[in-house]
């Protein structure tokens, strides 16, 4: 191989799954592979997210940059990178700023379906028995038009299926204030779903919310129909006590069996569903796949090649994936920026 691949993923206190996904990428492709992590508060780190690319772009062995998640802030560290090289491939994950911007600057990017989700998750809602939906997010997630436009989306199928919709804002879980966010979510639940009953179905668009999010709802006996990364192990694990060993590749199906079994100890059958893979780990994986052929000369860094993509996806992923460009408001398509969806099951 001609070069390495630089995996920047969240720390475990942060996405387990992102950290976990560049652990086995790396127990395959040691020689390959170098795995560095954001800052926890990365909202308030911007400038150490800018100084890890600065020092990236001097090593000369780093030929491609796997960002997942791509967190607000990673435009400015690219920009960074980039002034010092232009010869590096640049793949994010999860996006968190504005399309336009990131697909100037990344070759490949992929994230859930907005368009998609934004109608699956009042679907799978209304599937599962759900009358009213809760939308929570706050103030820095709703300046992103993705959240935004997948928000009006549930809003709209929301309304065209019989489903009441609840805009609802926490504070922001980023930083010291993540204790408040804890907090209120597990008060404000409650309060909800004695408002508007049990068949009440919550989402959120934090990751760091999944889990008191879980958790809450379960002690309500509410309905959980999708997390905001879609993943048998968002927020579950913790949520109900489950040892997992994410490096053991038999963890998934023990992870999804054990969930299963307590929540029918529970009596919730039927309220909480999740997409079959960690869609995180596919990213990291499948990322780095793609990345390792394109400096071995196999692709063409320039243009996405979606057939290999999925291929490389498939290594971690047996479901089928589906995948499309991403296409904005004013009907403008970006074929490097690509979004992906898959049917979700139900525990």
């Amino acid at each position: 191989m001609n070069g390495k691949v630089a995996v920047i993923t969240s720390t475990p206190a942060i996405n387990e799954e992102e950290y976990r996904s560049a652990q086995i990428i790396m127990a395959t492709h040691s020689d390959k592979v170098i795995h560095i992590t954001w800052p926890n508060n990365f909202i308030a780190e911007q400038e150490q997210m800018r100084v890890t690319l600065e020092k990236l772009a001097f090593n000369h062995e780093i030929k491609a940059l796997v960002l997942n998640q791509a967190v607000h802030g990673t435009n400015a560290a690219v920009d960074k990178l980039l002034e010092t090289r232009k010869d590096i491939f640049i793949a994010y994950g999860s996006p968190h700023e504005n399309v336009a911007d990131i697909a100037t600057r990344a070759h490949l990017v992929v994230m859930f379906d907005e368009v998609g989700m934004g109608n699956q998750i009042p679907l799978q809602a209304k599937k599962m028995g759900a009358k009213t939906l809760v939308h929570y997010s706050f103030p820095r997630h709703m300046a992103v038009t993705r959240f935004v436009n997948r928000r009006d989306l549930i809003k709209v199928k929301c309304a065209e299926i019989g489903l009441e919709f609840v805009d609802a804002t926490v504070p922001d879980p980023v930083g010291p204030g993540f204790p408040s966010t804890v907090r209120f979510i597990m008060e404000d639940v409650p309060k909800l779903v004695a408002k508007y009953g049990k068949d009440t179905a919550f989402f959120s668009t934090n990751c760091k919310t999944q889990i008191p999010l879980i958790k809450a709802v379960i002690n309500a006996g509410a309905i959980y129909p999708l997390q905001c990364c879609p993943s048998p192990y968002h927020g579950f694990v913790s949520a109900l006590g489950i040892k997992s060993d994410l490096e053991n590749p038999d963890n998934l199906q023990h992870v999804i069996e054990e969930t299963r079994r307590l929540f029918k100890e529970k009596g919730l059958e039927g309220r909480f569903s999740t997409w079959p893979v960690p869609s995180a780990m596919m990213f990291t994986v499948g990322f780095t796949e793609y990345a390792i052929k394109v400096i071995d000369g196999e692709i063409s860094a320039d243009n996405v090649d979606a057939g290999v993509l999925k291929k490389c996806f498939s290594k971690y992923a047996e479901p089928e994936v589906a995948m499309r460009p991403y296409i904005d408001n004013t009907g403008k398509e970006y074929p490097n920026f690509l979004m992906v969806l898959m049917e979700p099951f139900i525990y």
